[in-house]
């Protein structure tokens, strides 16, 4: 059986030694957020997820959702560790006040959701998904529907989804069918299928609040002639009681390779009634809002689900006896030493724990950005705090979960054979990470995201202040004799960034193939610089604690010594994405289509 113990100490040092979230003062509402604030609810955070939510998890995988005539039945035990979830004012962490949140940090809930989703990934889409809409909602609905769906949503009363993929359109959302015909009374009646939607029907609240892609008799053909809708299972009346069922109904579970305890739907609209959001044909500006927030959400799950992968592969390799240390003996009252003493076992640990740590600092800074963009008075400093925010989410989603993925495989394989049989929990984990990739929009269409319209827009100014951020920290470390191989190093990882992004501004015009061809290296080489920065920044503030004697002296050396790890075994990689990246489209459309 799995175990997971929620990192709360690394957040701690995340959130309070990198970022110095409560010393941000200068954002609204962050006054009342204290450490001890902070640290009483990643420790309540940690009670819920280890002793509630992971112990379903096994068996919730095990069980499944099962599906009973349009109505779906979530695995044994998740209904009453919602309610747990519900009362304990989770859902409304992070949410607006004014219809019933209690305005935590988004940084503070990205945290709340690493552990979530580490201790029980499918549990953790449902309220995940509410929260996704309810940003939406917040930003684009009118007053009338914020008020009538908003303060249940918040509670975690009602929870909610976003419809977007129908059976012949995934990525290409100009292509959807689903039609809203507009109604004397202001509603709509939506008719359509959509599939794939996550958490799109169960029994753990009363109401379900879809928020639907569709397209008005009169639209424009293609993207440009989408709308969205809100459309509840059960319509509200006017003094926000429950009236009777709407026309949108379940019409069957997908059988998956993971993530089984999650209920993923066919959902047919049938004149069902709903209102629009935001304006006509305008929907995909509204939608963009949940789907960044999904997307963050996403890139959590590579790190989360890595996590709880390396804890159990960390125990099984100190406890599992197998062959001898290379240097000799190291236990020799007992037959053999545990495999943690091997070097091909610590490589694949260190990878996994790098990944970890660097990735939990992107997320949690990405975060800030988010914090940043809604709360900082400065309009110039909103902008920034945006424009890195926009760069970063194509790059944390696609890195995260990629390398989540592979990590997780990394811990199955320190587990040999026992990590191929189901009770030990690592296979779950590892069919369950692979989703991630796939969808709130393919690996392959974040990298084409991050250069096809990141890069170049408002004519490249957030990658230039990227860029700067990242000289500015070596530049003013560049006296530091402790910090030089952290910074000697990034600095060269950085110049091969900005190699990279000429070479794509010069030959990607002239060729969009080129540019499609080193999309995914690109991004990757711009993840790695990243998590560079962010380690040296690690390493400094280790090194910083350890001069000043600190009483935790075997946490900051740990610290440290993954960030040499990750410099020496890692950042390296950036060699070979630029040699990608340069080489072109040549060797990757060579082939002609009828040779595959």
């Amino acid at each position: 059986m799995p175990s997971y113990k929620a990192p709360v100490r690394d957040l701690q040092f995340v959130i309070h030694e990198l970022l110095s979230l409560t010393g941000q003062t200068e954002l609204t509402g962050f006054d009342e957020v204290t450490p001890d604030l902070v640290d009483a609810i990643l420790a309540e955070g940690a009670k819920l997820t280890e002793e509630v939510l992971h112990p379903l998890n096994l068996p919730g995988d095990e069980e499944g959702c099962h599906w009973d005539n349009g109505n779906v039945i979530t695995p044994k035990g998740f209904k009453d560790a919602y309610k747990l979830y519900k009362d304990g004012g989770w859902q409304g962490m992070t949410s607006n006040p004014d219809h019933g949140g209690q305005g935590m940090p988004q940084t503070l809930g990205l945290a709340i959701s690493e552990m979530m989703i580490a201790a029980n990934w499918g549990f953790a889409m449902y309220p995940g998904l509410t929260k996704g809409a309810t940003e939406a909602l917040e930003v684009h609905a009118s007053d009338d529907i914020k008020n009538k769906y908003l303060p249940n949503m918040v509670s975690g009363e009602w929870s909610g989804t976003m419809n977007l993929t129908e059976p012949q359109c995934g990525t290409d959302l100009g292509l959807i069918r689903t039609k809203a015909v507009p109604q004397s009374d202001g509603s709509y009646k939506l008719t359509g299928t959509k599939i794939f939607i996550s958490a799109g029907e169960h029994d753990l609240t009363d109401n379900i609040i879809h928020l639907v892609l569709a397209r008005l008799p009169d639209a424009p053909e293609g993207i440009k002639g989408i709308s969205l809708f809100v459309v509840p299972k059960m319509l509200v009346n006017d003094d926000g009681s429950l009236g009777g069922r709407n026309g949108v109904q379940c019409a069957r579970i997908e059988e998956k390779m993971g993530i089984h305890s999650n209920a993923t739907c066919v959902l047919n609209y049938d004149d069902a009634q709903g209102w629009l959001i935001g304006e006509a044909n305008k929907g995909m500006r509204a939608m963009f809002t949940m789907m960044n927030e999904a997307r963050l959400g996403v890139a959590l799950q590579g790190l989360a689900i890595a996590e709880v992968a390396y804890q159990n592969a960390a125990a099984y390799a100190k406890d599992r006896i197998q062959g001898r240390a290379l240097t000799g003996p190291q236990d020799t009252a007992k037959p053999a030493d545990p495999i943690i003493v091997h070097p091909d076992v610590r490589r694949m640990l260190m990878t996994i724990r790098a990944f970890n740590e660097g990735t939990r600092a992107l997320a949690l800074w990405t975060g800030l950005q988010a914090d940043i963009t809604r709360r900082h008075p400065d309009a110039a400093a909103r902008q920034t705090a945006l424009d890195m925010l926009s760069l970063m989410t194509p790059v944390a989603k696609s890195y995260l979960t990629d390398k989540g993925f592979e990590a997780t495989n990394l811990a199955l394989q320190c587990l040999g054979g026992h990590g191929y049989i189901r009770e030990w929990g690592m296979e779950q984990f590892v069919r369950d990470a692979r989703i991630a990739m796939i969808y709130e929009g393919t690996n392959g269409v974040q990298a084409m995201d991050l250069i096809g319209r990141k890069l170049p827009a408002d004519g490249g100014r957030s990658v230039r202040a990227y860029f700067a951020l990242v000289q500015d920290f070596i530049t003013a470390e560049k006296d530091t004799a402790e910090m030089t191989e952290f910074t000697a190093p990034l600095g060269k990882s950085l110049q091969q960034l900005q190699q990279a992004t000429m070479w794509l501004m010069q030959h990607g015009m002239k060729n969009p193939d080129n540019a499609g061809a080193g999309a995914h290296d690109y991004l990757n080489l711009m993840a790695l610089v990243t998590l560079g920065w962010l380690w040296a920044r690690m390493a400094k503030t280790a090194q910083a604690q350890l001069a000043a004697g600190t009483s935790e002296t075997e946490f900051y050396t740990n610290k440290l010594q993954t960030a040499r790890f990750y410099f020496a075994r890692v950042l390296p990689e950036t060699a070979t994405h630029l040699a990608r990246v340069e080489s072109g489209a040549d060797p990757v459309m060579a082939l002609a289509a009828d040779a595959f």
